[in-house]
């Protein structure tokens, strides 16, 4: 456990994050050989851990700390989204082992979270940009949200001119549907990892 949070009765669910050196088109080095994280690196795991403690009944862990490896294997954009929607599949699969295993008395999960970036691109809005897309869009956006159609966190940001907000809204009801695409795909892959092997 933390140690802010030792001998208080509460779990911690949290995030590491990391690019592998070949995720990229040209090979970057591992943080690891530096000594020391990036600051992006940092703000990319304190999302990850924000997102997923928000669908996290953490009292009920007890004093019970998940960590989440979040490896990033080929980079073409988006990979905190992908991080955390991923992230909360595993997540879900080991609390769901341990309430199996009787560990936990029952599974603290609330909902389910996932995260999908937008655009605006000289096209119109795009949903789930690449790197070619992102790195010439007008503004990109990450959006954090709940199956429940709850906000956990949104980043917007214009490159260059301000956007009009009926564009922030284009791009928010985009990241709904894709949302919506994803927590199918996340209930479908815990579906399939839970099946008993024969």
């Amino acid at each position: 456990m933390p140690p802010f949070l030792r001998g208080k009765g509460s779990g911690w669910v949290t995030a590491e994050y990391g690019m592998l050196p070949r995720a990229t088109h040209a090979r970057g080095n591992r943080e690891a050989a530096k000594g020391k994280q990036s600051g992006r690196t940092q703000e990319i795991q304190r999302l990850i851990g924000r997102s997923l403690r928000a669908v996290t009944d953490l009292k009920a862990m007890g004093e019970l700390c998940i960590t989440l490896d979040c490896d990033v294997l080929n980079a073409d954009g988006g990979t905190r989204c992908a991080s955390i929607t991923g992230a909360w599949v595993a997540l879900r699969l080991a609390l769901g082992k341990l309430v199996a295993n009787r560990v936990l008395p029952r599974m603290p999960l609330s909902g389910q979270v996932a995260a999908v970036s937008c655009g605006l691109t000289s096209a119109g809005a795009v949903l789930d940009l690449d790197y070619a897309e992102d790195s010439t869009a007008l503004a990109d956006t990450n959006f954090v949200l709940s199956a429940d159609h709850r906000i956990v966190e949104i980043q917007a940001t214009a490159e260059g001119t301000p956007f009009a907000e009926d564009a922030f809204n284009t791009l928010f009801s985009l990241a709904r549907q894709g949302a919506g695409e994803l927590f199918a795909a996340q209930l479908n892959a815990i579906h399939t990892a839970e099946q008993p092997t024969t």
